[in-house]
This record gives C-alpha cells, sequence and structure tokens, in this order.
C-alpha cells in the first residue's frame, strides 16, 4: 500500500521532492567542501581500522581488513571517488536526474561510513535514500527524470 502510493501518487513525488532537495544539498555541500577543501581519506581510514580492535569495536573485523588491504593501498582513488561522488549524488538529487540511482548510490557511500563507525547523519540520509529509491522513477517526476526516462525508455526499452 504505502510502496504503491510512493511509487504512483503525485503527492507522494511532492514530497520526495522535499526530501531529494534535502538529501541532495546534505550530500552537495558536504561533497563541494571537500573538492574546494583539499581531502585526504587516509586519516579517516585509519582511524576506522583502529576502531576495529578493543573489547567493543565499532567496526567489523571484515570491514576493517578492507579498508587496510583494499581502501588504504588505493587511497588516491578514493580521494577522487568520495568528494566528486558526493557531489554527483547531491546533483543528481537536487536536479532530479536518474534519481533512484543517486539515492541508491548515496545509500551506498552512507552505509560505508556507518560500517566504518561514523554515525552522523548517515542513519538518518539512509532512512530518507530508502523512500527515494523504493519510490523509482516517480521520486524525479517533479525533475529531470521526468523528461529523461521517457527518452530512455523509447531508445532502450521493449521493442
Amino acid at each position: 500500500m504505502i510502496v504503491s502510493w510512493l511509487r504512483d501518487s503525485v503527492s507522494a513525488s511532492w514530497l520526495l521532492l522535499l526530501i531529494r532537495l534535502y538529501v541532495g544539498y546534505q550530500w552537495l555541500t558536504s561533497g563541494w567542501g571537500k573538492v574546494t577543501g583539499g581531502f585526504d581519506a587516509a586519516g579517516f581510514l585509519n582511524g576506522a581500522i583502529g576502531k576495529s580492535t578493543g573489547e567493543h569495536p565499532a567496526v567489523q573485523g571484515w570491514w576493517a581488513s578492507f579498508l587496510e588491504h583494499f581502501a588504504l593501498p588505493n587511497v588516491g582513488l578514493f580521494n577522487v571517488l568520495i568528494p566528486y561522488g558526493e557531489v554527483l549524488v547531491g546533483i543528481g538529487l537536487i536536479l532530479g536526474t536518474f534519481t533512484w540511482i543517486a539515492a541508491f548510490f548515496g545509500m551506498v557511500m552512507n552505509f560505508a561510513f556507518l560500517f566504518s563507525g561514523t554515525v552522523s547523519t548517515n542513519a538518518q540520509l539512509i532512512l530518507l535514500e530508502i523512500f527515494i529509491v523504493v519510490a523509482g522513477a516517480n521520486a524525479g517526476r517533479i525533475g529531470l527524470d521526468h523528461y529523461i526516462l521517457p527518452y530512455f525508455r523509447r531508445s532502450f526499452g521493449r521493442r
């Protein structure tokens, strides 16, 4: 019932617009601060790895292993992916362009931050992003998806 309302209702698309603008603004400002202010993920990654030890670790061992053996050696890649990914997610949500995809990748980043032991606003953003992802195309109805998605359906859809 709620899923159907999120996916089909015009009133839901207006509510989703407000959610999109809020979440998109959070991503855009966070990413833009990293792009313009210089960003180095090494400190964050080392801090997350450090939170994986002790009596009550905040970071699970499997995630710390991923951070230590993949993310940290490739920190240069993450120094680009994180800030520009945040900016792109923010722009996508604000403009309503590939909306559910932008929200999905926002969720991926939020989960990565949560797995790394950082709560902040990540849990709240995940909850809001779930509504956007579940709503699918209706989340971008009041946005550029209104114009973009029909083109993709005609060009790449069923014939």
